[in-house]
């Protein structure tokens, strides 16, 4: 793999966090699944084009991709985390697909100016450096190559996290005040900070469009509130907490989730920025 400055994104990514992520790849593709066809529909991926999925994960996009490219196309995924790469390259095999991933760090890979579409579904809010970055992946796109993602609006916005975190803060250990510019699920949460690093990137023509969606969190409010122990900021916060403190913590953010429950499941609000540039 390409020497990565992300020191702590590739330590936390190929750790306990990305083993976890690995495991539990079919239930969080669910969680986002509407996401992730209004997504596709947005970055608008063409047949015949070759595509480049940032921080594919577990592939998922990536096969979603090379369907929409199809026979004379193709799809690539790159990410740092070698337990989702895993499970990533088994589907590959698995569905016998014409889909190729990288292990690498999008931020400082040594592309090729061979794609026509850079696509991520979350997976670009983590860069130290997101300037430096975004000009990288640029290094990977055909003149006039096309870069769409989408990416998480304010932490206050997604009701799926910041309830639970709300609703256990009692629980948790004295928590530091979070840099909204570290990278981090909501680094982008500002869209005009996001256009300027964009800018600076040399992007041009960038859009940046508001995406209001649910987050299919379970069926139970149980299951929901174990999920938000696997998944986002309160299952950093409770990482190291012992098991009756969990539980106390899942009771509680069960309560938090009453709102949104239904016969079809436990559905808070999600929002996003879905974003798309040129150069």
């Amino acid at each position: 793999m390409t020497a990565s400055p992300n020191t702590q994104q590739v330590e936390y990514w190929n750790g306990l966090a990305g083993e976890r992520w690995a495991r539990l790849q079919a239930k969080i593709d669910l969680h986002v699944e509407e996401i992730t066809d209004a997504a596709l529909e947005f970055a608008a991926p063409r047949e015949g084009e070759r595509i480049l999925d940032l921080g594919c994960g577990c592939g998922t996009t990536t096969f979603l991709l090379a369907l929409r490219a199809g026979r004379d196309g193709t799809a690539a995924g790159i990410d740092i985390s070698v337990p989702m790469l895993a499970v990533a390259r088994a589907r590959v095999m698995a569905q016998n697909a014409n889909v190729v991933f990288i292990e690498g760090d999008a931020s400082t890979y040594d592309f090729q100016p061979v794609f026509d579409l850079a696509f991520s579904r979350f997976g670009i809010m983590f860069f130290d450096d997101p300037v430096s970055a975004f000009r990288n992946i640029g290094t990977a796109l055909v003149p006039a190559g096309r870069l769409a993602f989408v990416c998480w609006r304010s932490m206050a916005e997604n009701i799926w996290a910041a309830a639970p975190m709300e609703a256990a803060m009692h629980l948790l250990p004295p928590q530091e005040p979070a840099d909204p510019l570290a990278p981090g699920p909501f680094a982008f949460a500002d869209n005009t900070r996001l256009h300027a690093l964009l800018a600076s990137a040399n992007y041009s023509e960038i859009e940046i469009e508001p995406f209001s969606a649910t987050m299919n969190m379970g069926a139970t409010l149980e299951e929901a509130a174990s999920e938000v122990l696997n998944i986002g900021p309160l299952a950093r916060a409770a990482a190291d907490l012992d098991e009756q403190t969990r539980a106390n913590i899942r009771r509680t953010v069960a309560g938090a989730f009453a709102p949104y429950a239904s016969p079809a499941g436990v559905a808070p609000p999600a929002a996003c920025w879905f974003v798309r540039a040129r150069l």
